[in-house]
């Protein structure tokens, strides 16, 4: 049977730990786990076929690696490899490198030529136009590398390491990846057959750094939250931005519903913030008292190292209710983000456009002002 796309490809499983010797049945086989986009190339079987690059969700991104395309003329027909797509920079593997050409269609071959992608095969799922998808793994593994030396294959064709040495596969774990583009490795039984779509025989291993960090934020509610935003204190005691959560489940957001409270604010001495509205000596409609900033933050956009530094807001004029969003130009805010800050007591005003004649406040991006109206 001649396989054809899309192939959904096979998954792998994630663990904390590389298995002991003899866990896994026919031994195992341990591959590096690159930082790519998982990727199934198919060369044309018969005349008038094209070269095809399928993800794992199944698009077609061929179109955007023609520098692959136009290289497959080293490869045979009628075969099908499964690996990781990769593009270096500057020597180094990166992956936002990998995620600008995957993105850009118009300059696909302009970046071709600056961010020269490369395709690390670890598996083979047909030659000559006949499947393997019931052969063990080692099997695989050995037409995979007599495909290499055979066709005598040169970058970006590269065939990924591979060892059955459980030391070398540790030293792989705990040193490999501290070079950028290696995240851990992957484990896998040598007598597995392939099984699209299916998490079967293998295992992924990533290397973790732990450090405690402050939840500061969360998109979504307190009460739901979806994803956790976590900060760390600098030397100045100022708390910075240092990461984000994947998206919680359920059970997870349910379980730091119940941890999560609103961080207290002193009250303001309204005092303090008493100001005519308008230049000093002169009066303006509705001057005597000026806009507070409160409430929750919708949004935020990390600075170098931490949250972005505080810009002017200026203030609703006097009888402003119009439910106008904030401004957000230049501020990217995918998600709703609420910071964790009390909400305010008074109606609050959504503003759109400065007014010039407005007392200008300090506040972060796309914070909603509360506005109280002259007395």
């Amino acid at each position: 049977m001649v396989l054809h796309p899309p192939v959904k490809p096979m998954l792998a499983q994630a663990r904390e730990a590389i298995p002991l010797a003899g866990a896994m049945p026919g031994g195992m086989l341990v591959d590096p786990k690159f930082d790519g986009f998982r990727c199934l190339l198919f060369t044309p079987v018969e005349d008038g076929q094209s070269v095809i690059l399928q993800t794992r969700r199944g698009a077609m991104y061929q179109a955007r690696f023609p520098d692959l395309v136009a290289a497959a003329g080293q490869l045979p027909r009628g075969l099908v490899l499964d690996g990781e797509l990769a593009v270096l920079e500057e020597g180094e593997l990166s992956f936002t490198a990998l995620q600008r050409r995957a993105t850009a269609v118009r300059q696909a071959k302009v970046l071709a030529a600056e961010l020269p992608a490369h395709f690390i095969a670890f598996d083979i799922l047909q030659v000559d136009g006949r499947e393997l998808l019931d052969e063990p793994l080692w099997k695989r593994r050995e037409v995979l590398e007599a495909l290499f030396a055979d066709h005598r294959l040169t970058p970006p064709w590269t065939l990924c390491p591979s060892t059955t040495d459980l030391a070398v596969a540790r030293e792989w774990l705990t040193e490999w990846t501290d070079v950028p583009g290696v995240e851990g490795v992957v484990v896998k039984s040598r007598a597995g057959r392939y099984r699209p779509g299916v998490r079967g025989s293998w295992y992924k291993i990533r290397r973790r750094a732990t450090a405690e960090a402050i939840i500061g934020g969360v998109t979504g509610s307190l009460r739901r939250p979806q994803v956790l935003l976590l900060g760390r204190f600098d030397v100045s005691g100022r708390l910075r931005l240092v990461g984000k959560t994947a998206p919680l489940k359920s059970a997870a957001a349910a379980e730091r519903a119940d941890q999560l409270t609103a961080a207290y604010t002193p009250p303001l001495d309204r005092r303090a913030i008493l100001c005519p509205l308008g230049e000093p000596g002169r009066s303006s409609p509705g001057a005597g008292r000026a806009p507070m900033c409160r409430g929750d933050q919708r949004g935020h956009r990390p600075g170098r190292g931490g949250l972005a530094p505080p810009r002017p807001v200026r203030a609703a004029p006097p009888g402003h209710d119009r439910s106008a969003r904030a401004d957000l130009r230049g501020h990217s805010a995918p998600h709703r983000v609420t910071a964790l800050v009390p909400r305010p007591g008074r109606r609050t005003h959504p503003i759109r456009r400065p007014d010039p004649g407005a007392a200008r406040h300090w506040a972060g991006p796309e914070h909603r002002c509360s506005w109280a109206p002259p007395r």
